[in-house]
């Protein structure tokens, strides 16, 4: 029967030692692996700079959406205040208070309608 394999403190020591001293990194196995420890460096910097693009599209977005419901606020108040400028007896107070002579017709407008012989 074959036995579990155990991990000793003797190979844990060994292989701290390796790694402080830097005999792990000078090994054949590691260099092997060079290529592919240098693509996984490569994505996890892609990974963190599409993180943080991520974010900041996610900011002006939100800045943006803020932006829009505070034109559409000014928006209805400056059409709110055409509305009561622009009524009847508004306008005529206006006209009142600027001393301008404009009166009200007191008859209405008449439609002029003309014919053209074409024979």
């Amino acid at each position: 029967m074959s036995k579990p394999n155990k991990i000793t403190k003797k190979e844990i020591k060994a292989t701290f030692r390796g790694f402080v001293n830097g005999s792990i990194v000078a090994s054949d196995i590691v260099r092997k692996q060079i290529p592919f420890i240098i693509v996984i460096f490569i994505l996890g910097l892609i990974y963190i700079s599409n993180r943080f693009h991520a974010e900041k599209v996610f900011r002006e977005t939100e800045e943006t959406q803020k932006l829009i419901e505070d034109l559409r606020a000014e928006k209805i108040e400056i059409q709110s205040e055409l509305m009561t400028i622009s009524r009847r007896g508004k306008i005529l107070t206006m006209l009142k208070e600027k001393g301008s002579n404009l009166e009200e017709a007191s008859t209405p407008p008449k439609k002029i309608s003309y014919y053209i012989d074409t024979e």
